[in-house]
């Protein structure tokens, strides 16, 4: 089987430079250097408050990246759609944050938001867009998430990463019943946050059909000690274990 692709979340980047004003460090660089390092995508997720991720890096990527672009956020954000649809990347991930929020900690219910979703990946798709929506590792969620429309989930992985060192097989098991039931279903698969070196391995190990993930805070955290060309090198070759 083909090892799930990297995509490298580049926030962290933007909060960096943001810290000081000015342009150091150079996003666009980054991304550029990421794809050049080995990654095989780069994810963004621009909120309204632009504290990480302007608007305006998200036209300037979609200029110069060679490998897959995801734009990740809130649909019920009426300034991302047009974003998203103005830029066109390779994939848009739509996520159920609210306006403020620290980061992303929870999927969509696609029981209970069916008809709304169905609609927004409609959009996105009638745009030539590849659709993924963050979900749980519930198999009832994943199942309703067929029905929306969606060409991939995304596997939010914050209680596998929590949980892993107290009882890694535990903390995997609702994951892969979650990727079988996506398999069934039709459903491309993806996962991400808080995937780290620490647990990345095994996860791609034990996740069947896993076709990429997204990382972002690890990493960039990881390059500060080993360097960016060697830490994306790393987490390329623990996806390969898979």
């Amino acid at each position: 089987m083909t090892a799930a692709k990297l995509s490298v979340n580049i926030n962290k980047v933007a909060t960096l430079r943001n810290s000081r004003g000015g342009n150091n460090p150079d996003l666009v660089k980054v991304a550029l250097d990421c794809e050049r390092f080995g990654a095989a995508g780069i994810t963004v997720h621009p909120r309204p408050d632009e504290r990480h991720i302007r608007y305006a890096d998200v036209y300037a990527l979609k200029e110069v990246l060679s490998t897959e672009f995801n734009i990740e956020g809130n649909p019920k954000e009426d300034k991302f759609v047009k974003l998203v649809l103005a830029v066109k990347p390779t994939q848009v991930t739509l996520v159920p944050d609210v306006t403020g929020q620290l980061t992303s900690d929870h999927g969509w219910d696609t029981i209970a938001e069916a008809a709304y979703l169905k609609q927004m990946i409609a959009r996105f798709q009638d745009a030539g867009i590849r659709t993924s929506i963050f979900v749980d590792p519930d198999e009832k969620l994943v199942e309703a998430a067929a029905v929306t429309g969606t060409d991939r989930i995304e596997l939010y992985t914050e209680s596998y990463a929590h949980h892993y060192a107290l009882d890694k097989e535990a903390a995997v098991r609702p994951f892969v019943q979650a990727a079988i039931k996506a398999h069934e279903v039709g459903l491309g698969l993806n996962a991400g946050h808080d995937l780290s070196l620490e647990n990345l391995a095994y996860f791609a190990q034990q996740l069947p059909h896993l076709l990429e993930v997204s990382i972002g805070h690890a990493l960039i955290s990881d390059a500060l000690y080993l360097g960016l060309e060697n830490t994306i090198q790393l987490y390329s070759r623990a996806l390969k274990q898979g």
